[in-house]
């Protein structure tokens, strides 16, 4: 009887243990599947005309269930963005540590972080418009786009610490014209929806990295002025 005792007490403060695990993966799980619902809807039938009935019945639970995870539908534009910034933490922690070449790094950043969900054109028209539009997420959004220049300023200073980005700009200007030149990119190919948003995006990057590369040393204007014209 001790030892059925014992064993009993062992089992179930295990269970007990383990019971926290489970609910957190299975909350998770909903929450991934009420986001990748409400991302398909906003697509298709665009994000003002979605509801939150729409949503859960897509991801075949309780209305309720909703709030548990999003207080609001255009929390989902921000959980969005919050999944974004996580691909360029991930990305920039990695080129810190693979020394990664700065060229090799933002041409594969651009891509990177237009994988899916982000590369269904209808989907980013959508959120673009909801960005745009005033929702209770917004001064949230504008936080977070702050979030992200930081990061991408840190990018820059990055790579003109190690001498393969150009000094003679700030790097936070440097951030902005890369950020707007991703951005922009996506907005035209978002109107057209077709398959060449990788190759827009690296023509894109193509152009601007003549303007982000190391500008060569020229001679000091006394030295120019000094030599003649046939010189």
């Amino acid at each position: 009887m001790p030892r059925r005792t014992l064993s009993s007490s062992g089992s179930e403060k295990k269970s007990a243990a383990s019971a926290p695990g489970r609910r957190q993966r299975r909350s998770a799980e909903i929450r991934k599947r009420l986001f990748r619902a409400a991302l398909s809807l906003f697509a298709e039938k665009g994000f003002a005309e979605t509801t939150v009935e729409d949503i859960t019945n897509a991801a075949d639970v309780g209305k309720g269930t909703f709030f548990n995870h999003f207080p609001s539908k255009d929390h989902i534009l921000l959980a969005f963005g919050e999944m974004q910034l996580g691909k360029l933490e991930a990305a920039i922690e990695q080129a810190r540590q693979t020394n990664a070449l700065m060229p090799d790094f933002l041409r594969g950043l651009g891509v990177r972080m237009t994988q899916e969900p982000a590369r269904n054109p209808a989907l980013i028209r959508v959120l673009l418009q909801a960005y745009l539009s005033t929702t209770p997420v917004r001064a949230a959004m504008l936080d977070l786009q702050k979030r992200v220049h930081t990061l991408q300023t840190q990018m820059m200073q990055l790579g003109q610490d190690r001498g393969e980005i150009r000094k003679d700009l700030p790097a936070a200007e440097l951030a902005h014209v890369f950020r707007q030149t991703i951005f922009g990119t996506l907005l035209i190919w978002s109107l057209y929806g077709d398959s060449t948003l990788q190759a827009r995006i690296e023509s894109a990057f193509d152009v601007v990295w003549t303007g982000l590369a190391p500008r060569q040393e020229s001679a000091p204007p006394s030295q120019i002025s000094s030599l003649s014209p046939g010189e």
